[in-house]
C-alpha cells in the first residue's frame, strides 16, 4: 500500500475546476434532483482528466450532501434546488487550505473513537494489514530511515479495522496532507521514533485483545506528543 503525496496544491487546484466545470454542467443541462450525472468515462473525455480525478471531484460533493453515488447504478443529482447547489459549490471552492494543526486535531479526535472501535470490530485479517505496517515502520526505524508513511499507514490499517466507512473515509482524506507537512512542521522529534515502536505495539496488542478502553487509552498516550503540538499541555 502506497500513499500518494504529490503536490497537493496542484491536485486540489485541479480539483476545484474540475467541481467548478461539474456545477456548470448540472446548470447547463438543467440537471433537476434525481437526475443521472454522465458516466465517470464520459466526464474524464469531456474535461480531459484522468477518472481518478473525476472520482476524487465526485466523492467530494457526494461527502457535501451535493450528488449521490448508487453501486452500479451511477452518481445523481441530490435532492438539492439549483440556487442552494450553485451556492454550496462556490463557498466549496473558497474553502481555505487546511490548517496544520487543525489536521493533526482531527486526526486526534477521529482516532480516539476509532481505535475503540477497531478493538471491537477487528478480524484476523485487520490484524494481520497492521502487523504488515508495523513490521514495515519498525524496519525503517530501526535503519535510522524516515518512516511517517509507515506510521500513518498503520494507523489507517486502524481506521479500516473500525469497519466504519465515513471515518475511514476522513483518515484517507487528511492523511496525505499529514504526511506532506510532517517534516515541514516538526511535530514529532526523530528521536521519539524508537519509542513509537513500543507504542505501536501497545495500540496492536489491545485491539487483538480486542479491550476498547485500553486500546484508547495506549493510543492517548501515543499522541502526547501531538497533544503538547495542538493544546499545548
Amino acid at each position: 500500500m502506497k500513499l500518494d503525496t504529490q503536490t497537493k496544491s496542484e491536485s486540489s487546484k485541479i480539483q476545484n475546476e474540475i467541481i467548478s466545470k461539474i456545477g456548470e454542467l448540472i446548470n447547463v443541462k438543467n440537471l433537476e434532483p434525481g437526475d443521472k450525472l454522465p458516466s465517470e468515462r464520459t466526464l474524464s473525455e469531456k474535461f480531459n482528466v484522468s477518472r481518478s480525478v473525476i472520482r476524487d471531484a465526485i466523492q467530494k460533493l457526494e461527502l457535501y450532501g451535493l450528488l449521490k453515488s448508487r453501486p452500479q447504478s451511477g452518481t445523481f443529482v441530490a435532492n438539492i434546488g439549483v440556487i442552494a447547489m450553485n451556492g454550496m459549490i462556490d463557498d466549496i471552492l473558497r474553502l481555505e487550505e487546511q490548517d496544520f494543526k487543525a489536521l493533526v486535531e482531527t486526526r486526534i479526535l477521529l482516532e480516539l473513537k476509532t481505535v475503540r472501535l477497531a478493538a471491537i470490530r477487528r478480524s484476523k485479517n485487520d490484524l494481520e494489514n497492521m502487523k504488515s505496517a508495523l513490521t514495515a515502520y519498525s524496519e525503517k526505524v530501526r535503519n535510522g530511515e524516515a518512516a511517517v508513511e509507515e506510521d500513518l499507514l498503520f494507523h489507517l490499517a486502524i481506521a479500516k479495522a473500525s469497519k466504519n466507512a465515513t471515518i475511514n473515509t476522513f483518515m484517507l482524506m487528511i492523511t496525505p496532507e499529514i504526511i506532506t507537512n510532517f517534516e515541514t512542521y516538526h511535530v514529532c522529534d526523530k528521536g521519539l521514533a524508537l519509542k513509537g515502536i513500543e507504542e505501536h505495539e501497545a495500540i496492536y496488542k489491545a485491539i487483538e485483545q480486542q479491550n476498547p478502553q485500553l486500546a484508547k487509552q495506549k493510543m492517548k498516550d501515543h499522541f502526547s506528543e501531538l497533544y503538547q503540538y495542538c493544546y499545548n499541555v
